[in-house]
């Protein structure tokens, strides 16, 4: 991969900072916006995991479908789209959130059905390894995240908060922790509401949202809208 940005910046980053306007003006099967098939999917299983954590449907089970159907290979084909287009930041994000709600739907599957030797002793501290690993990635992902636009950083830092909230009402038992825990990811999931709609902006001609700016952004370099729109030279 060739880096096309300038200032030194590492092979790959620049490629998904900067893109000449004219080739994403080029429509084919190999340009376009992953979000705007990455992004809604996420939200749909976001609002479905908040409603099971805040207890309106006491079977967790009931998430799964769409977990599986809907965020899990929503998220896979989004982080194909993103790496075929040669944006690998974009794909590691789909990737990783991939792997989270299948690793989700796979665990809440196995522990009721007991396919992995689980017993209900150890479920809790089963769940709690399931959520200390995923906080760490996703804390990973939010500190490599401030170069991007400012919503993701958002939705990823609430992220990590419901993952803390979530695993503490977990080994405490309360669940009251556990209920914050799903008003924080619908929190997170209006952000990416909000984001899905400037995608769908920027696809049918319109204009991007605001919050596209980079919480960080290096000098000399440009930055893409959030939304996927053309890029604009950085500001200092």
């Amino acid at each position: 991969m060739t880096a096309t940005g300038s200032a030194g910046a590492p092979e790959g980053v620049a490629q998904d900072i900067e893109a000449p306007v004219a080739e994403q003006a080029t429509v084919g099967p190999l340009t376009g916006d992953p979000a705007i098939v990455g992004v809604p999917t996420f939200v749909v299983g976001s609002v479905m995991l908040g409603l099971a954590l805040i207890n309106y449907n006491p079977a967790v089970g009931a998430a799964l479908p769409i977990i599986i159907m809907a965020t899990g290979i929503g998220q896979l084909v989004a982080a194909v789209w993103a790496g075929a287009i040669g944006q690998s930041a974009v794909a590691a994000i789909f990737g990783i959130f991939s792997g989270f709600w299948f690793s989700y739907a796979a665990l809440v599957a196995g522990l009721l059905h007991g396919w992995w030797g689980v017993t209900p002793a150890a479920a809790v501290h089963a769940v709690s390894a399931f959520l200390i690993s995923w906080l760490v990635i996703i804390g990973v992902l939010t500190l490599g995240s401030l170069r991007l636009p400012a919503a993701f950083t958002a939705i990823f830092a609430l992220i990590d908060v419901a993952l803390i909230l979530d695993l503490a009402g977990t080994v405490n038992g309360s669940s009251g922790l556990v209920k914050a825990a799903g008003i924080l990811v619908f929190c997170f999931a209006a952000i990416g509401a909000y984001v899905f709609a400037g995608s769908l902006s920027v696809a049918t001609g319109g204009q991007p949202f605001p919050l596209g700016r980079p919480v960080i952004v290096l000098p000399g370099l440009r930055e893409r809208s959030a939304c996927g729109g053309p890029t604009v030279p950085a500001r200092a």
